[in-house]
């Protein structure tokens, strides 16, 4: 697993895939989805799939995989490297979303949830499995949100594909096991190996779990609070534990604009408005000086649109 893209640029979304196994192709094949720290404050949260012929269904099974919260990291990455042994028949896809990309996507003016992102990746996902080639006749996912919804979606996106989707998904069938592996050894592995864009000097990368409730977690948000600029871009800001800590221990910020409009601030502050150049009046247009910018190149303001 080649992590040096992500690494490149680690305030974005990055796909990471293996090889697709010539077998894939051929017949029919099963996938499974699943994701990789979807709580925590810090970090990336990474979704994976894993896929293998519908015929292989036992013999992943006998790779041991199961449920990679019930793992330890030394496990995973030993069925990690199993399952990247068994690339003649298993394949595997991930997509890393930066802390950067989570928060800004759920606070942008169009609210865009957890959900609704985690439901787009995981089509994402799967549609780059069928676009590679892969014969997909099943796919089990585990579930966010309500599942039998979440499995009508999914259905409606995928017609000719059986789709099931599970609370726990990964505790009940292999090839969902394998894919939240593929996912938390990722996590883990850019999490251990964070690269900070800020200059914070030597970090203490002792974070804990990186979950709000962690106690080492809380510690570690309230050392690396700016006062002014806020949080390195490893945290979720997004997140209420990073919101209430900022709103407590940082600078209150005044926006004009959060309590009257772009008009009476600009008059408030003796400045122009963006929109009075679309509808200022003639006796306005009279008493102003143009600069020769705009009468050099015979500009004149919209008196209307």
């Amino acid at each position: 697993m080649d992590l040096k893209q992500f690494e490149a640029d680690n305030c974005s979304s990055c796909r990471l895939a293996s090889l697709i196994p010539d077998v894939c192709r051929a017949e029919d094949c099963c996938l499974g989805v699943d994701e990789a720290g979807r709580g925590p404050v810090l970090g990336p949260m990474v979704y994976g799939i894993c896929f293998c012929p519908v015929s292989k269904k036992e013999e992943l099974k006998d790779l041991k995989v199961a449920d990679s919260k019930t793992l330890t990291e030394a496990e995973r990455e030993n069925l990690f490297q199993n399952l990247d042994q068994a690339k003649s028949y298993v394949g595997w896809a991930l997509q890393i979303l930066s802390p950067n990309m989570i928060s800004t996507s759920m606070l942008q003016r169009m609210k865009y949830n957890l959900n609704a992102l985690s439901h787009d990746t995981a089509i994402g996902l799967i549609q780059y499995a069928l676009d590679s080639g892969v014969q997909l006749k099943e796919v089990y996912v585990d579930t966010v949100g309500p599942a039998e919804k979440y499995e009508v979606k999914l259905s409606e996106r995928f017609p000719g594909i059986k789709v099931t989707v599970r609370p726990k998904a990964d505790s009940l069938f292999p090839v969902v096991s394998a894919a939240s592996i593929c996912a938390k050894v990722a996590r883990d592995r850019v999490v251990k190996g964070w690269k900070f864009a800020e200059d914070l000097g030597q970090i203490d990368t002792d974070y804990g779990s990186g979950y709000p409730n962690d106690p080492k977690t809380k510690e570690w948000l309230l050392k690396y609070l700016d006062p002014v600029f806020g949080y390195p871009q490893f945290v979720r800001f997004s997140w209420s534990t990073a919101q209430t800590l900022m709103d407590s221990k940082a600078v209150t910020v005044h926006w004009d604009d959060d309590e009257e409009d772009g008009e009476k601030a600009a008059e408030r502050q003796n400045n122009r408005s963006m929109l009075s150049y679309f509808s200022a009046s003639a006796e306005a247009d009279r008493a102003q000086q143009t600069h020769r910018f705009f009468t050099e190149r015979r500009l004149k303001s919209l008196k209307s649109l």
